[in-house]
């Protein structure tokens, strides 16, 4: 299975380090290299790469800030001097985190699980059109139901849509958070499986890695931060029109 690549770095020779490697590794196309972050946002917007390969520590746009705004089908691998972001990487659903200086051998580990994640992607992409064709049908169905289900631990748990306050992702897993629990249930799901699976009346994409419960919001700063449960929730850039429709569609006294 081949894949596309797009390369950010501000340093000239880690993009040639990466470039190299790249062109070892087969089945692995590079559309471009940037050593501007502005400059590659757009590319990666109008080229959809299956993978980017980004640096954290850039001058204007750095790569967390960057990492928000990449299309959802896009796999990201951070490359950086810095282990501290090791943590922060998970909560823009990062698929892997290098460290400089890249090895080889690391750098194909993480391609690879760039690889599997694209095969489950496509073969929802390829049954989108038999889905399509039972969706009005079903249509009426979904706007009645009250719950779902998850695996967890290997059993089939159900959740009552009113009791989620919040889902949040993170790498290759989900992980709902829900009223009265302390804890949160950790499922092996992808965040757009789980967006497409909650009704979109009472949920709503906030943020690369969250989805709210719209009747849960206990408020809404000046700075588009949603309060939640015990969690203080950033509305990013890239779904900010959703939601101040939301917030206009049901505010007295504009």
């Amino acid at each position: 299975m081949n894949l596309t690549c797009i390369i950010v770095d501000d340093e000239p020779l880690a993009v040639s380090l990466l470039e190299s490697f790249v062109g070892r590794t087969s089945g692995l196309e590079l559309l471009a290299s940037f050593t501007d972050s502005v400059e590659a946002v757009a590319a990666i917007r109008d080229q959809k790469p299956d993978l980017v390969f980004l640096d954290i520590q850039m001058p204007d746009l750095n790569g967390m800030d960057l990492a928000r705004i990449v299309p959802e089908q896009t796999s990201i691998i951070f490359t950086t001097a810095f282990k501290e972001y090791a943590f922060e990487s998970y909560e823009v659903s990062a698929l892997d985190f290098l460290l400089k200086p890249i090895r080889y051998n690391k750098f194909l580990v993480a391609v690879e699980k760039a690889r599997k994640r694209k095969t489950p992607l496509m073969a929802a992409a390829e049954s989108s059109t038999e889905e399509a064709a039972t969706t009005n049908a079903d249509a009426g169905q979904s706007a009645s139901r009250s719950s779902c289900f998850i695996r967890v631990d290997g059993e089939l748990r159900q959740l009552p849509f009113a009791s989620i306050l919040y889902v949040s992702g993170m790498k290759d897993y989900v992980m709902f958070y829900l009223e009265g629990e302390r804890r949160p249930l950790i499922t092996h799901l992808t965040m757009k499986s789980v967006e497409d699976m909650l009704p979109r009346d009472r949920f709503l994409r906030v943020h690369r890695s969250y989805i709210i419960a719209l009747d849960h919001i206990r408020k809404v700063d000046r700075n588009d931060c949603i309060y939640i449960g015990d969690e203080v929730i950033h509305v990013t850039d890239a779904y900010a029109d959703d939601f101040h429709r939301f917030l206009n569609a049901r505010t007295f006294g504009k």
